[in-house]
């Protein structure tokens, strides 16, 4: 994967050879595990110094899955004749500063719904869908599969810090 972004490639590292559908889909039920794992005090703890604490990284994982889910959509979509959709970029830090508040539970819900709807919208996707590109504002063109690729690495790399806090560190 010569030239690709370095961000990009850690997180597709991180899903390696696993199945993206597999990973999406058993990401709810990591989740719910590690809520019940985490004491009330224990989503305010961070993974490592100076990181976001347990609460504002599943807020995180809510509104990724929000936006992501929005970029999707738009991308199998858009006209074909106007070429690739280019990717209205949102600001992780400003999204979450507003979603970290959320009760824990809510987060996790609202994780579960979205992803669920998400699930629902890949499984109707054609070889087509799959192959179309958009133009990321930082990265330049991906495909959707590259996408769907990102949400499960970016899942596990999240999930790896949940489950630090959750074994004290």
């Amino acid at each position: 994967m010569a030239g690709v972004d370095p961000y990009l490639r850690r997180i597709l590292d991180r899903l390696g050879d696993l199945d993206p559908i597999d990973v999406l889909a058993a990401t709810p039920i990591r989740l719910a595990d590690l809520a019940e794992a985490l004491s009330y005090d224990g989503w305010s703890v961070s993974h490592a110094p100076g990181k976001w604490p347990a609460r504002t990284v599943l807020a995180h994982l809510v509104d990724t899955e929000l936006g992501l889910g929005f970029r999707l959509r738009q991308a199998v979509t858009a006209p074909l004749d106007l070429g690739a959709h280019a990717v209205q970029p949102f600001d992780q830090d400003a999204w979450v500063a507003r979603s970290a508040r959320a009760d824990p539970s809510l987060s996790l819900e609202a994780f579960r719904g979205l992803r669920a709807w998400n699930l629902t919208l890949l499984a109707g996707f054609s070889l087509e869908d799959w192959m179309r590109e958009m133009r990321h504002h930082e990265r330049g063109l991906e495909s959707v599969d590259t996408l769907v690729r990102f949400l499960a690495g970016h899942d596990l790399h999240h999930l790896d810090q949940l489950e630090t806090v959750a074994r004290g560190g």
